[in-house]
């Protein structure tokens, strides 16, 4: 039996305390450190879908998921570190790099549930994916004007986007900031349109101009 005064009742408490401390840390260094391979191999996706490079971008997509596989493992027996936000800042980048190869390829979007992610995490994805529309959109309307349509097909998406977007109104608390992410999908949306709005009008004003140079 302890007395009042028998400190040695500490010592296995504190032990315990330490050690789940030392776990819990172990799994937190360890899914950072994941997090951020995951972000660049979302990175590389990304750039090789913009390049066309289909191959590569799938490969790198094969990676991403088997890397967040690995970093949701880590943390599985710690709820914190799941909802911490180097986790699922990465699990976003891999929303963003699914659904943009998808939006572009033209190809079924993947589902929080095919890419194992929480509904907000989701929605931030899709929204990031959408501004990531531009930058393809951009590079379409300088290659040719053959490409106007597909340009147009994608931007079609961002609209479409954006118009789900809007409806989510729920507190940050739920959404986890989809609000502000939802303004600046609808920034890069009106400069993305006036961008193709612009190019389709010179392309219809020059055809104009060579019909009415054929038939004078």
């Amino acid at each position: 039996m302890t007395t009042p005064n028998d400190f040695t009742v500490l010592d296995p408490i504190i032990l315990g305390i330490r050690e789940r401390f030392s776990a819990r840390s172990d799994a937190r260094d360890q899914a950072i450190a994941r997090s951020r391979e995951v972000i660049r191999l979302c990175s590389e996706s990304i750039r090789a879908t913009h390049r066309s490079e289909w191959d590569t971008a799938q490969t790198k997509l094969t990676a991403v998921q088997a890397a967040a596989d690995i970093m949701r493992g880590m943390v599985d027996d710690y709820a914190d570190l799941y909802h911490a936000g180097y986790t699922q800042d990465a699990l976003k980048e891999v929303c963003e790099a699914y659904i943009t190869y998808a939006l572009i390829r033209g190809e079924s979007l993947p589902t929080p549930q095919t890419l194992k992610v929480e509904d907000s995490t989701y929605l931030l994805g899709l929204a990031e994916a959408a501004t990531e529309l531009r930058r393809y959109i951009l590079d379409l309307m300088r290659r040719d004007d053959e490409n106007l349509p597909e340009a147009e097909r994608l931007l079609g998406w961002m609209d479409a986007i954006y118009e789900e977007l809007v409806t989510m109104d729920f507190p940050d608390a739920i959404t986890n900031g989809l609000r502000r992410q939802t303004d600046v999908v609808r920034g890069v949306l009106e400069r993305t349109r006036g961008d193709l709005t612009t190019t389709v009008q010179h392309l219809r004003l020059r055809r104009a101009l060579e019909q009415a140079e054929r038939n004078p």
